[in-house]
């Protein structure tokens, strides 16, 4: 998406070698109407898809998930909860994932009555590294006994392999921007 890429570069900063910060338009402050046409992209993307819910992790993941719902009819979002509420009293899906950029590691939690058997679930992941939140949502996908229609990530970064490990596991992966490597305070786009 040639748009993200250009707004990546204007209003995006890179930190070292590794982190490239968004926090301007994704992760801190949201443009809406820009995330709007990120939900366009992803419905060109998996046109092809029969979507019944999408599933993503709280909290910088739903934003991108609600606004990518309206162009698949307004499908359902589920967000895997990362700390377990006092609400949470019934059974639940869980799968652990490493966060790169906070150097922890959560337990994705679902209830499972969002996820049953048969839906056809899109993954929406804001930024993927290693793909550790996509795997771990894939993993809670397939504990429901549903399928994972196609993983969606806005910004990849490809030098840290995360798609492709999803796509040794044989899921589909529409990464609207890569990055090829940050070098010298610069972030360089795969083409």
């Amino acid at each position: 998406m040639q748009e993200l890429k250009e707004k990546i570069r204007r209003e995006g900063v890179a930190i070292g070698t590794e982190i490239v910060k968004v926090d301007q338009f994704l992760n801190h402050q949201l443009d809406v109407a820009f995330l709007d046409r990120v939900g366009q992209a992803f419905k060109l993307r998996f046109q092809d898809e029969a979507i019944d819910k999408i599933l993503t992790v709280e909290a910088s993941g739903i934003a991108v998930a609600c606004l990518t719902a309206p162009h698949f009819g307004y499908v359902p979002v589920v967000f895997a909860k990362k700390a377990a509420p006092n609400t949470m009293i019934e059974g639940v899906y869980e799968a652990e994932a490493r966060s790169f950029t906070k150097g922890t590691v959560s337990k994705f939690r679902v209830s499972e009555r969002f996820l049953k058997k048969g839906d056809r679930i899109l993954v929406i992941d804001d930024f993927m590294a290693h793909g550790e939140a996509s795997m771990a949502l894939c993993e809670i996908v397939e504990q429901a006994g549903a399928k994972v229609a196609g993983i969606g990530a806005v910004i990849e970064k490809g030098f840290q392999g995360g798609s492709r490990k999803l796509r040794e596991r044989g899921y589909r992966v529409e990464s609207l921007a890569v990055i090829e490597k940050i070098e010298d305070g610069k972030i360089v786009f795969e083409e």
